[in-house]
């Protein structure tokens, strides 16, 4: 069965709008600083920091530092129990539309 800690930090770190768009930003990125990630997104650093944060517990980024700067890139591995997650229901709803498929057959041959 499916272990609910990793989905529910997966999830709830990306459950905030705010820190869901600082993660595609950083997944669209190679690697990303809070500098950049601040630039034009209309949050403090603090903010960003904070949102880096939960990412980083929920296992969605890593971080690099290099000298002054810490450079984060995202995890794909991250979104493993999400995936998983999915895939779960995923064949629960194949199963529902090959019975629906079965119905309509049955009603309209």
């Amino acid at each position: 069965m499916i272990e609910t800690a990793p989905i529910t930090a997966v999830m709830r770190a990306l459950a905030d709008p705010t820190r869901r768009a600082v993660f595609e930003r950083i997944a669209s990125a190679d690697e990303i600083t809070v500098v950049e990630l601040t630039r034009g997104s209309g949050v403090t650093q603090g903010a960003i920091s904070q949102h880096l944060k939960s990412l980083r517990q929920a296992g969605l980024v890593a971080e690099r530092p290099e000298g002054r700067n810490v450079y984060y890139r995202a995890e794909p591995e991250g979104l493993a129990p999400l995936v998983d997650w999915m895939s779960h229901y995923g064949s629960f709803w194949r199963d529902r539309f090959a019975n629906l498929r079965t119905l309509l057959k049955e009603i309209d041959p």
